[in-house]
């Protein structure tokens, strides 16, 4: 069902609950004000098929605003607050995006942004900003009832490419009516057992595919959303207990700074209506699982996939006991496992995960797109792993030297692009580590020009250097020098040997 048909014989029930504030937007709210706002939308020019992008934090305004894109026939992009302006700018510019709505808490990143990009019918949340009308005001003004034909639109969501770019998957909408679950959404409402009795507290960004659809996907089963404005692992049990939570969605370095809390403080919260415990977005650490196993019980359930929605893997605290390690058995699509001839291997050998299953394209890029693909139509997000007898899939490392941290698909070029323009930096590597906060960390090993020494107060300049130029996640957290880096004479970079000698 959409929110407007909980507006029928709910409509005082709470579908969102902001965490920081304990405002409550019923789903009466939730449906009048994603009318108006689709309003505005029609109102500024917009059709269905176009495109629209929001710069926001985790604010009490943002579902709605994807409602309103959701029920006018949009293409919906959330950027990350945390990229840089040149990023966003990018977004803005590929996305072909006609309207955008931004948060007062923007200001800064908004006011860097070119003016060519932001040429645009342009609203601002929560406060002033120049070039930008009150979003309050606008809304004020649209009639709460349908001014155009509802149908349906859909997220287009970014993340980093290979290249260092940000890449769009732009997926088909499956029909115009605007009610009903997407038979994503359904899949997912029947593994966790959503219903209009689930109370889901949502700590991660909006701007990421899992949560921002996760959110959405509550108001199809008339569920309420406890949204944080960010994280905060105490606090995150004080809602629980408050609002009797019954499913949590904690990505990995969430959990992990959960377990560093004192053990008497986590038994001081009564957790007893957590039901679903729901990750994903990165591996979770042998240890880290088991102990929130062992605190929490066996109602954690982990997930492998990505935005692109060609396939994925589920595993339960039951099954991952039992294969430790593993993220699960294929419930979307199939697996196949190849290695880099596009040969099928044995269990337990690595290679390259590829799913048979759904179609998905990279918007405007079709280079990216068929590279994607083997000729079998077999797609791949690029990760390396294997099969174990019985169908369970693990992971072990990533394709084109891609970096997660804290969930975030980091892809080192960046970095390394940004690092040599430095005028001391004749040559850089940039991979991942593991780090037992965020999964994986961002290093970067440095050949100075001239064959200069290294110390920690120019380490310190490089990264810094780094952190004005690009998003902070994507740059290194750590930094090593060396007189020279192992360069085939093509050019080519073997980082795998300066990650294995970090490795042991």
């Amino acid at each position: 069902m959409h929110p407007r048909h909980w507006a029928e014989v709910s409509p005082e029930k709470p579908a969102i609950i902001y965490a920081r504030t304990g405002e409550v937007i019923t789903y009466r709210d939730l449906n009048e004000r994603s009318i108006r706002c689709a309003n505005l939308l029609r109102r500024a020019g917009l059709k269905p098929g176009d495109h629209m992008a929001v710069i926001m934090e985790n604010h009490v305004r943002f579902l709605e605003i994807a409602w309103a894109a959701q029920r006018c026939g949009l293409y919906f992009t959330a950027i990350s607050w945390r990229f840089q302006p040149s990023e966003v700018a990018y977004i803005l510019e590929h996305s072909g995006a006609r309207a955008l709505i931004v948060s007062a808490q923007q200001k800064a990143l908004c006011e860097a942004l070119p003016a060519d990009v932001t040429a645009m019918p342009r609203f601002v949340v929560g406060g002033e900003l120049s070039g930008y009308d009150s979003y309050e005001q606008a809304l004020a003004n649209e009639p709460a009832t349908p001014t155009g034909e509802e149908t349906r639109g859909t997220d287009m969501l970014y993340s980093s490419g290979s290249t260092g770019k940000p890449k769009a998957v732009k997926l088909p909408i499956e029909n115009p009516s605007i009610d009903g679950a997407t038979a994503l959404y359904a899949f997912f409402g029947q593994r966790y057992a959503w219903n209009e009795d689930t109370r889901y507290l949502l700590p991660a960004p909006l701007y990421h595919s899992g949560p921002l659809r996760f959110a959405m996907a509550q108001g199809y089963f008339g569920g309420t959303v406890i949204l944080m404005d960010r994280f905060d692992a105490e606090e995150s049990l004080k809602l629980c207990q408050q609002y009797r939570i019954t499913h949590a969605h904690w990505v990995p370095t969430m959990m992990v700074r959960l377990l560093k809390l004192p053990e008497a403080v986590r038994k001081s919260y009564d957790m007893s209506t957590v039901r679903y415990v729901m990750s994903g977005a990165g591996p979770i650490s042998i240890d880290t699982k088991k102990a929130m196993i062992h605190w929490l019980g066996p109602i954690l359930e982990e997930a492998y996939g990505g935005t692109e929605g060609n396939g994925a893997t589920f595993i339960t605290s039951e099954e991952w006991l039992e294969h430790p390690g593993s993220v699960g058995k294929a419930a979307i699509g199939s697996i196949h496992v190849l290695d880099d001839d596009g040969n099928e291997l044995p269990t337990g050998e690595i290679g390259t995960v590829y799913f048979e299953g759904a179609h998905f394209e990279y918007y405007k890029d079709p280079e990216k797109t068929r590279d994607a693909y083997n000729e079998k139509g077999w797609s791949t997000l690029g990760d390396m792993g294997y099969l174990d007898e019985e169908g369970y899939l693990y992971l072990c490392d990533r394709k084109n030297d891609m970096i997660i941290v804290n969930g975030v698909n980091v892809y080192p070029v960046e970095a390394e692009h940004t690092l040599v323009t430095h005028p001391k930096v004749a040559d850089a590597a940039v991979f991942g580590l593991p780090d037992d906060e965020s999964g994986e960390r961002v290093h970067a090993v440095v050949q100075l020009a001239g064959g200069a020494a290294g110390d920690d107060a120019l380490a310190r300049q490089l990264i810094d250097y780094c952190r004005e130029r690009i998003a902070h996640i994507k740059c290194p957290k750590t930094l090593d020098f060396r007189s020279q880096l192992p360069r085939h004479e093509t050019g080519k970079l073997y980082k795998r040997l300066l990650k294995a000698e970090y490795l042991g």
